[in-house]
């Protein structure tokens, strides 16, 4: 038997978040613990839907289900709902770089339109991830690899209320400054280089945030999300929400 990733636990905690219950109208979902089970095994493993085992019905099958739960952003939703606790005396911002396999390029739109850039690593996509303090992802943007993380930071940071907002000196502009200090939010920014007037932080703050950076290690031990292989940034989006959730869940 292939292994399984869901505690009874964590299951309990999932299920009233699944598609297709008997309280929901219209046709019930077959086994949806083995539904879910299957899709994280294939972020787990990165594998090709066709690869799916047996164990877990219809390759075919379990992918359409897969996109129609895609549609109702029910993974995202779930995530979003499970990640509510969060201890916010102090944020964390940061990006990573993720490569794009050739298999998951080619959708409609072109590359651009599905979160897909080119840049140093060639074809990538870019997470954007705000953190708790205790490293707990909150939420997350996508980006063309070649895109500035600052271009997310406004929607991504827009409903935040926290003490301090940490983020490596890529992030040090002068509006997200002046934006964080009409909030009330203490920037821990290191000033870039070329700063005239470079601009104060505490350094001993500053040092926590590499619990952003190690919950991108947590992230990235799914091969489904190390190595993007999904044509839309919708099936990707549904990946990093199902891992996040699993996270949080542990």
């Amino acid at each position: 038997m292939t292994r399984r990733a869901l505690t009874d636990a964590q299951w309990a905690i999932i299920e009233p978040f699944c598609l297709g219950k008997r309280s929901d109208p219209g046709q019930t979902g077959r086994d949806p613990r083995l539904f879910v089970e299957a899709v994280l095994w294939i972020v787990r493993t990165g594998a090709q839907w066709r690869e799916l085992p047996d164990e877990f019905g219809k390759w075919n099958s379990v992918f359409k289900r897969f996109r129609r739960w895609v549609k109702a952003d029910a993974f995202y939703r779930m995530f979003k709902i499970l990640s509510t606790v969060a201890d916010f005396e102090y944020a964390m911002i940061d990006g990573s770089i993720v490569k794009v396999h050739r298999s998951g390029q080619g959708a409609k739109g072109g590359p651009q339109s599905q979160a897909i850039g080119r840049s140093r690593g060639g074809m990538t996509t870019k997470i954007l991830a705000l953190t708790d303090a205790l490293g707990n992802l909150v939420d997350f943007r996508l980006l063309p690899g070649q895109a500035h993380d600052l271009r997310a930071v406004p929607e991504l940071i827009s409903n935040l209320s926290a003490d301090y907002l940490l983020a490596d000196r890529a992030f040090d502009a002068d509006w997200l400054r002046a934006e964080l200090s009409e909030r009330r939010i203490v920037p821990v920014i290191p000033p870039k280089a070329n700063r005239r007037f470079p601009a104060a932080f505490d350094k001993d703050t500053y040092k926590w945030r590499h619990l952003i950076e190690n919950y991108f290690g947590k992230l990235k031990e799914n091969r489904g999300i190390a190595m993007r292989s999904c044509k839309t940034d919708e099936s990707f989006k549904a990946f990093i929400s199902i891992a996040a959730t699993v996270i949080q869940l542990r």
